[in-house]
């Protein structure tokens, strides 16, 4: 559980009309440096925000959301945090919806980033994730029609988030989620190291531009390197044991993390696979200084989900076997 509960995600200082591709983002004269003067990205950044991942079908060809739109949907977001806060509890009932966490343990952030566009992905302009291939089409298709037949065989069908191998918003790439929404970042000279919060995974990131191993892993395998004041990290070799949104294990992934001043790292990534999408996508992020130290989220820790998930399943099996809705 995140130990940041108050504090507003996001806010790059960037101009409303700019086109933030064709120029990318300015380091800010203020942003910090180490003391062997590479740009410090070193501390705890908060990612949440109230502005969504893609651009809702019903902004249309609008890109950025006007003041008084803007303080609408933060507004709406207060009330509703104490409308659920304020909410007498609901009993369940044996054999119905258990339902899920109740609104104590998120955490989605109630601010839009500073320069109010109505989405985080910047490419393509319409702030939309590009369409399916085919072959990304059918494995969804293919996906979809399993969980439903095989929902809890074995623990093996259950997500990379229900087993505890991986945060649901830490990726790679990093996109707000439900909680624990915080990265911290340390650099040395030759390494980098990304620790989320969720499900405290980290990734050591070399940057003496050593080979890659042959193996993939989870969260595949990095790279990083400078261009300018900017540190560009380029990910191959995923497993096809996890999948970001559907795409295949020959993504290829490219995150940009820039100072732009004191309480501002602008994350930008960009995923490239011909297998899942028709065209690559680019989504930014502005992240927040974080003056409070993260705790270990210990996911597995009093979990029962996995047990009773499976359990649920067998005794649902043994009733459809004795003839029992």
């Amino acid at each position: 559980m995140t130990v940041v509960k108050g504090r507003s995600a996001a806010a790059a200082a960037l101009a409303a009309g700019l086109v933030v591709l064709a120029a990318g983002p300015a380091t800010g004269q203020d942003a910090p440096r180490t003391a062997w003067g590479a740009p410090d990205l070193q501390g705890v950044w908060d990612f949440r925000t109230a502005t969504p991942l893609e651009r809702p079908e019903d902004r249309g060809d609008q890109a950025f959301l006007t003041e008084e739109e803007a303080a609408a949907i933060e507004q709406e977001r207060v009330e509703r945090n104490i409308r659920l806060w304020e909410a007498p509890p609901r009993r369940t009932e044996a054999g119905g919806n258990v339902g899920g966490y109740n609104n104590f343990w998120l955490d989605f952030g109630t601010n839009v980033i500073e320069d109010r566009r109505t989405s985080l992905v910047v490419d393509p302009p319409d702030g939309r994730i590009p369409a399916l291939s085919e072959a990304g089409r059918r494995r969804a298709d293919e996906r979809r029609a399993y969980r439903e037949a095989h929902p809890a065989d074995s623990y093996t069908d259950r997500s990379a988030f229900d087993r505890c191998i991986l945060g649901f918003n830490t990726g790679p790439p990093m996109t707000p989620g439900f909680y624990n929404q915080n990265m911290q970042l340390f650099q040395t000279p030759d390494y980098v190291v990304v620790l989320n919060e969720m499900v405290h995974d980290s990734r050591i990131i070399p940057l003496d531009g050593r080979p890659r191993p042959e193996i993939e892993s989870w969260t595949g395998e990095s790279r990083g390197h400078w261009e300018g004041d900017t540190l560009v990290v380029e990910t191959t070799h995923f497993s096809d044991r996890h999948s970001y949104r559907g795409s295949t294990s020959d993504r290829r992934l490219f995150e940009r993390f820039t100072r732009i001043d004191a309480d501002t790292l602008l994350y930008e990534f960009t995923i490239d696979d011909p297998g899942t999408w028709t065209a690559p996508w680019t989504a930014q992020i502005p992240m927040r200084w974080n003056a409070l130290p993260l705790f270990e989220y210990a996911c597995h820790e009093g979990n029962y989900a996995m047990p009773n998930i499976l359990g649920g399943a067998r005794l649902e099996e043994r009733n459809r076997e004795g003839g029992q809705d």
